[in-house]
């Protein structure tokens, strides 16, 4: 019989504490870009359903261009080249260039 208290106890604290756990909060809103994306209290970015935890600004320069662009990317990588950044953004014709929505997602060009 103690050992039936002990466990009934013992599911009640772990569904307690289960049941405390916090979820990420919205803490910043960015819409000046291509997409609607939140900065989170858990320090992770949402955009579209999906979570990243990574927010990258890949700076660089394509051929023949005055100037250089930085493409701004929501992801699950740690880092994406430039090359891989200005064609997932839409200037690939190829669909092999582009991200899986759960590894990136293009937010922003500056």
């Amino acid at each position: 019989m103690k050992k039936i208290i002990t466990l009934l106890m013992s599911i009640f604290l772990l569904f307690s504490i289960i049941g405390c756990a916090k979820e990420a909060t919205v803490t910043e809103t960015f819409e000046d870009g291509y997409k609607v994306y939140y900065k989170m209290s858990d320090d992770t970015w949402q955009c579209d359903g999906y979570t990243y935890q990574y927010r990258l600004e890949i700076n660089g320069r394509m051929n023949n261009a005055d100037k250089d662009a930085t493409f701004v990317y929501l992801s699950n990588m740690e880092s994406i080249s430039y090359e891989q950044a200005w064609k997932a953004a839409g200037l690939s014709s190829s669909s092999d260039d582009y991200f899986s929505p759960k590894d990136a997602v293009f937010v922003n060009l500056q």
